[in-house]
């Protein structure tokens, strides 16, 4: 069988966790998946993966031959893009996950720009708030927000906002204005589901960080559902500024405990480190980060930088 294929199969064994996923991933039977297992084994005569157990275990030897057979790949696959691209033609689908809010909101007038720029190229974009694993190569761009980055990929700037907390004005005159984050405790909250901090509020009092868990009353993963909760006087919201700038704007929410916000929550584009980046990839971060740029949501347009992270 085709060494090759053997390779590329055994990866994404290593990848997705187990044959039957690999197989619906590539529309065949677990058996045949098997096969060429067998096929990649035999060749080189040792055991990659230990099939005794109810879950698949990667030897030794398997680890080591995985990280070789995944540059190989990336390699190939670098070499076939910088040819196909020689031509200056920017083509292919991109995919990128998104948070559902962010993605929403101010991914889509990007992506439009983008496509008018290259029109050659589609744009796969799943929004959701949940961790994304880059190396399982179901995403070339994860975008992610937060106040700390996880290591192994390389992430750019692409906007910068503060956390802070929001209530209706309706919602302020029945049950009073908190004003210290101990004040909480008496209000009722809705909160943010998936974020990195689970279900803590962060915030900056002085120098110190001070984490609570609030006593919530309605909880969602979608912010923008949290806003309009809080700006039926529902409740007290966290969020960053970005997401609620028009309910500010229009006056339905307006912010609270100012002291207490964290000022320096970002947005990044994340995504792997490789020899070379598929004009896709390197246009649409250099796109997007000069989109932003030009709103004003960030201040400085980073070159991206290596931080370790593993997604």
């Amino acid at each position: 069988m085709d060494k090759l294929k053997n390779m590329q199969v055994f990866c994404r064994i290593v990848e997705l966790g187990t044959f039957a996923a690999v197989a619906r991933e590539m529309d065949v039977s677990a058996m045949m998946i098997s096969k060429y297992m067998r096929s990649l084994e035999n060749s080189l005569g040792i055991s990659l993966i230990n099939r005794k157990t109810r879950q698949l275990y990667v030897t030794e030897l398997g680890q080591a031959y995985y990280r070789q057979c995944k540059q190989i790949l990336e390699d190939l696959t670098d070499l076939e893009s910088s040819i196909v691209e020689s031509g200056k033609l920017v083509k292919g689908v991109l995919k990128i996950n998104a948070p559902i809010d962010f993605g929403g909101i101010y991914m889509l007038p990007v992506i439009n720009a983008y496509q008018q720029k290259y029109p050659e190229v589609d744009v796969l974009m799943s929004l959701d708030n949940t961790f994304v694993n880059l190396r399982s190569g179901k995403y070339d761009i994860s975008i992610v927000v937060t106040d700390r980055l996880d290591q192994g990929v390389v992430a750019r700037k692409i906007a910068q906002t503060s956390l802070c907390t929001y209530a209706s004005p309706d919602y302020l005159q029945r049950f009073g204005t908190p004003e210290t984050i101990e004040d909480l405790a008496a209000h009722k909250c809705l909160h943010y589901l998936d974020t990195p901090h689970a279900d803590a509020w962060v915030f900056n009092k002085g120098q110190e960080r001070i984490e609570i868990r609030p006593k919530w009353i309605f909880a969602s993963n979608n912010g923008g559902a949290l806003c309009q909760a809080a700006s039926l006087g529902m409740g007290i919201v966290r969020s960053p500024a970005l997401s609620v700038r028009r309910y500010v704007q229009s006056g339905e929410l307006v912010e609270i405990l100012e002291d207490f916000k964290l000022p320096t929550l970002s947005v990044y584009a994340t995504y792997l480190q490789r020899n070379y980046y598929p004009a896709k990839i390197s246009t649409f971060i250099d796109f997007l980060v000069d989109s932003f740029l030009d709103k004003g949501h960030t201040k400085n347009k980073e070159t991206g930088k290596h931080t370790g992270q593993s997604k």
